[in-house]
């Protein structure tokens, strides 16, 4: 389903703190999850399921990255039959909305444009859309906790399920290069193909609504990091809020953070997604800050952090694509600061 309506309207379907009825919605997708997980599964052989399934408390479990790994946990796409394929998708598609789902497979796609632009380089055999890999981590289970993870180049996918319901959904990792896609390549998106187009855009437009005086509190750095923080950790930084807080900002600006927001919450199924946005109203949206990096316009590196109390979303675009345009090359991270792999923090 399409997670496509306002967000004044979604304030009107939840409560003012998060009650069993989110909890009901994560559970109702918790089965679909373990519905699919277990077909999966069905379809195994030995070797494959050695690969595929781990115990829930694996330190592998932990381990995640965005970058192209030579070694990965799990089964690839590339070693799967096509019912396990077919089988992997369903489970994906339990955990994303249509847009959502639709963007995974763009991403895996833009892994052809890499291969093209970076045939050249010794490590050009590593852009492969499918060098995606799955994990089962514990036995799909209405009661017990268990995970799965699909991880790969410029996406890594977690979740954790714990009394039949979904008690994570980070670290959720999203990137794209090239960010907006330039030339035609077999396999690849169509020129003109802007992956995470609404994650940059709506910040650029809250960006531009902020008069001087804002703008002066919201921008931290003229330059920009060259990544996000604590790729790969376990547990996402806990530092303290920068930038410009949503209490002082218009109604107005308010609804365009909301909209940004928005645009990563709807990657998800849409109980997910409305859980997410219920925790955040629930510790307070006033509380939420923005913080900027770098330019202030598209074409040269710029970054930006969007943090509240049980959130931080960071999002960086600094690198180069493969043929030397400068910031077109996306990564964005959303993670819990009540703890990423449904681990509390301490």
């Amino acid at each position: 389903m399409k997670f496509r309506y306002s967000f004044a309207l979604f304030l009107l379907m939840i409560p003012a703190t998060r009650t069993l009825a989110a909890e009901r919605a994560t559970r109702s997708t918790a089965e679909q999850m373990r519905g699919a997980a277990a077909g999966f599964l069905a379809l195994l052989n030995e070797q494959e399921t050695s690969l595929a399934v781990m115990p829930f408390n694996d330190p592998r479990r932990l381990d995640w990255h965005n970058i192209p790994k030579p070694q990965r946990k799990g089964l690839q796409l590339a070693d799967m039959s096509t019912a396990q394929r077919d089988a992997c998708q369903e489970l994906l598609k339990t955990a994303l909305s249509d847009s959502g789902y639709e963007k995974v497979q763009r991403i895996l796609s833009l892994e052809n444009n890499l291969k093209e632009g970076e045939k050249h380089l010794a490590n050009g055999h590593v852009r492969d859309p499918e060098r995606y890999f799955l994990t089962i981590f514990g036995k799909p289970d209405a009661s017990a906790p268990w995970g799965w993870s699909f991880e790969g180049h410029h996406l890594s996918l977690n979740f954790s399920v714990d009394g039949g319901v979904i008690v994570s959904d980070t670290p959720s990792f999203w990137g794209a290069n090239p960010a907006t896609v330039h030339d035609f390549v077999q396999g690849g998106p169509r020129p003109g193909t802007r992956t995470l187009a609404d994650e940059e855009q709506l910040a650029f437009q809250l960006l531009d609504s902020l008069d001087q005086s804002q703008r002066a509190v919201a921008v931290r750095a003229d330059a920009a990091p060259q990544d996000y923080r604590a790729a790969g950790k376990p547990q996402p930084p806990h530092t303290a809020p920068e930038g410009l807080a949503a209490a002082k900002m218009t109604e107005q600006q308010r609804n365009l953070l909301r909209k940004v927001i928005v645009a990563y919450c709807e990657h998800l199924a849409p109980e997910l997604a409305r859980a997410r946005l219920a925790d955040i109203e629930r510790h307070g949206l006033e509380r939420v800050h923005l913080a900027w990096f770098g330019a202030q316009r598209p074409g040269a590196g710029h970054a930006y952090r969007i943090q509240g109390p049980s959130f931080v979303l960071e999002f960086v675009n600094v690198q180069s694509d493969p043929a030397g345009r400068p910031a077109n090359h996306i990564h964005s991270v959303w993670r819990s600061l009540e703890g990423d792999f449904g681990i509390p923090a301490n």
